[in-house]
């Protein structure tokens, strides 16, 4: 089951708070004296995952770099990190057309997604924590950073245009991220400007007439000054029909942006400012009458999407000193967001479930303005002893509208919503022995919302308005120990929070009273192994999640209500991942997650079924896996080409059964998934082939039930081949 958003109008932020704490920024790194030279400190090192070496490297036998993520504000080495994660660097994305932030987080075990094929509606569980079904925008278990700033993760539709790497961490992420972290965070890392000249192009063509264009170029400007652009467009034709139209569904397009600029102010102090944009286009949610026919069929107005839209733009200032020992970085972004599309019970959907012959629709409208601030002092890069401490501050002004529906205007919905996030925190890993590590972060955190609405029925408008203050402490405390130079065990505890809030789907008073806040305890067990040349790895954990107050939505599907409730779940399970490179070109990657995840408490009086203890958390499957194999061999020149490289990549992906909500009605059936590209590349240029979804299965993207027997929900894409060419310079 899905639900919708919408924002306030022109709200005004006020950045009285966040201008300071740059200015002071800019004080202390100016007036400096610093004592070291530093490589523009702004871009931080991109990661090595599973990308095949280059056949010459293999032959020479070289070591290859260390795995680098940005987890805490600085670059580190995974391995180093008492817990886990996952790491997708740019070079995969591309090599498995991983095009969005969801469709990463859907190839990743452990991690689970409910959306409806919007661009904005999504419930994402790690590890099975998270909400079951979001109350609002600002309900999310979930954080996102984009190069070290947050942004809600109800953007998870946007592209991973020119992205360096993908950091997924699992497990309560409080120190840094607050109340955002509760199951994990994602770390979005953006190619930055260089001071060498060079960028991609590449266009791919593929069935339901899949496109995309993209190129990316950056290079010096000035001595001091270094830049880079980039930009996507994509579409195709809709993979769902319309009955009425005999024609696909819609015709979604995409298209995105982002420059950067990079200052050496210093030898020691950087700037870099950036800009982005994204807008999809005629993507709206889908609620498709099951069981699915091939190819899926809905019946409505075909053109309900024609307006629907979302727009995506980011401003961001990084400045970043380096002092001897310590380094200075103050973050400032301002996102603004705005999503309008019509939420669709086609005329199959009416009529299964009596209401007429004829498609119901409403329209929601969401924006949200969000102005948030980072100022962080940490250790060098490398150090013996990790720290770092800061101050955050973010102000969001959202709202989420329903201006009408079928019936026109007189049953309109407004509702506008303001949060103030204050933020002290740090964290520290201290080596007690020459093996033994211990690691503790605490944060502290304060939350300011509001709420006001405007309910519109009968000939009359009832007006609404709330407050609600909350203060929490996150944070964690870890051992790590050596066994060898390449092998540690750890263990972790961390405390999580999912603060609570106002219900964006509030009709009446009645609905908008607030949820509770979530609390998590959260116990981690794993191990971390790589070679010396690190050609292999091999990293695994156990853990238990215990979430107290966990936030559970509760709708009528007869009447449409929307209420919140609250119920406990729990979670357990194990994970590996692995990767095994070999000399002669071959490569391989492995991940399996098990995840035992319910909920722990009865929870009656909800309009679609009461939820029983012992239920199984939604979308939550007990059993993923994810395998891996790219080979690259050199070939003897033909047609022409004079030193061309073989380059091939297949993947599998296996997501079992998991239940379609809280009340487990039915289960959503397990699928196979397998992807290959295949390519010759020559010199700077690269020719290939690609097929997605090649067994031809569309899984799920969400499912929900409507009593006493309708399902409905939403299939994935079947089977697509296309061609691609890509150059680099």
């Amino acid at each position: 089951m899905n639900f919708r958003y919408s924002s306030p109008a022109g709200a005004g932020l006020s950045l009285a708070p966040v201008f300071p704490m740059s200015i002071l920024a800019v004080a202390l790194a100016l007036g400096s004296g610093a004592a070291q030279a530093q490589q523009t400190g702004a871009a931080h090192a991109s990661a090595v995952d599973e990308s095949t070496p280059s056949p010459e490297s293999d032959a020479q036998g070289l070591t290859l770099p260390a795995i680098t993520v940005h987890a805490r504000g600085s670059d580190e080495s995974a391995k180093d990190l008492p817990y886990g994660l996952s790491v997708i660097s740019g070079e995969t994305l591309t090599e498995r057309r991983l095009l969005s932030v969801e469709q990463v987080l859907r190839a990743t075990p452990g991690v689970n997604i409910n959306s409806s094929g919007g661009a904005n509606v999504s419930t994402i569980y790690i590890r099975g924590v998270g909400a079951l079904y979001p109350m609002s925008m600002d309900d999310s278990s979930v954080a996102m950073n984009v190069n070290g700033s947050p942004m809600s993760m109800r953007n998870i539709s946007i592209g991973t245009l020119d992205v360096d790497q993908v950091e997924i961490l699992k497990g309560p992420q409080g120190t840094l991220f607050g109340g955002m972290g509760e199951a994990g965070g994602i770390n979005l890392a953006t190619r930055q400007p260089t001071r060498e000249t060079e960028g991609y192009a590449r266009v791919e063509y593929g069935q339901d007439k899949q496109f995309l264009t993209e190129a990316a170029v950056g290079g010096a400007l000035t001595d001091s000054l270094a830049g880079r652009l980039a930009i996507r467009g994509s579409g195709s034709d809709h993979w769902i029909e319309n009955s009425r139209s005999g024609a696909p569904l819609s015709k979604p397009r995409d298209l995105a942006f982002r420059g950067s600029l990079l200052w050496d102010i210093t030898p020691d102090t950087s700037a870099l400012v950036s800009a982005e944009r994204h807008k999809m286009q005629h993507l709206g949610e889908q609620l498709v009458l099951r069981p699915y026919g091939k190819p899926p069929i809905v019946d409505m107005d075909p053109s309900l999407l024609d307006d629907a839209k979302k727009t995506v733009e980011r401003y961001a200032l990084e400045l970043d000193h380096r002092y001897t020992g310590s380094r200075l970085t103050a973050i400032t972004a301002f996102t603004d967001t705005y999503n309008i599309a019509p939420v669709v019970y086609d005329a199959r959907l009416q009529n299964a479930m009596g209401r007429g012959s004829s498609e119901f629709w409403n329209v929601d409208e969401a924006r949200e303005r969000m102005l948030t601030q980072d100022l962080r002092l940490g250790s060098l890069p490398q150090s013996k002893v990790f720290w770092v401490t800061g101050l955050s501050f973010s102000k969001s002004d959202r709202s989420y509208d329903t201006p009408r529906n079928t019936y026109g205007n007189a049953s309109a919905n407004y509702r506008d919503f303001t949060t103030e996030r204050y933020g002290v925190y740090g964290e520290a890993t201290y080596p007690l022995t020459d093996a033994l590590k211990l690691t503790t972060g605490l944060r502290q955190s304060w939350d300011r919302k509001t709420y006001d609405g405007q309910y519109h029925g009968s000939g009359q408008v009832t007006g609404d308005h709330r407050k609600l203050d909350d203060s929490f402490t996150t944070g964690r405390v870890a051992l790590s120990y050596a066994l060898t130079p390449n092998t540690s065990l750890y263990g972790t505890y961390a405390r999580g929070y999912n603060p609570g809030g106002f219900n964006d789907y509030a009709a009446q008073p009645a609905d908008s009273e607030p949820y509770k806040s979530a609390k998590t305890d959260s116990f981690e067990l794993g191990f971390k192994m790589e070679s010396a040349d690190r050609r292999y790895g091999l990293n695994g954990s156990v853990y238990m999640n215990r979430v107290h107050n966990n936030h559970l939505l509760s709708y009528d599907s007869a009447t449409y209500v929307v209420s919140v409730m609250n119920a406990d779940t729990r979670s357990k399970g194990a994970e590996l991942e692995g990767v095994w490179r070999l000399d002669n070109g071959l490569a391989f990657t492995a991940g399996l997650s098990f995840i035992d995840a319910e909920i722990a408490t009865t929870v009656t009086g909800i309009g679609d079924g009461d939820v029983m203890a012992g239920n199984r958390m939604p979308d939550v499957s007990r059993w993923s896996v994810a395998l891996g194999a790219t080979y690259r061999k050199a070939l003897p020149g033909f047609l022409g080409l004079s030193s061309p490289v073989f380059d091939a990549r297949v993947d599998y992906q296996y997501v079992g059964s998991r239940p379609a909500d809280p009340q487990n009605h039915f289960d959503l059936s397990a699928y196979h998934k397998v992807d290959m590209r295949l390519g010759i590349a020559n010199g700077r240029a690269e020719y290939y082939v690609w097929g997605n979804n090649l067994l031809d299965e569309q899984p799920d993207l969400y499912g929900y039930f409507a009593p006493p027997s309708v399902a409905y929900g939403a299939p994935a894409r079947g089977r697509t081949l296309g061609v691609g060419l890509s150059y680099a310079f």
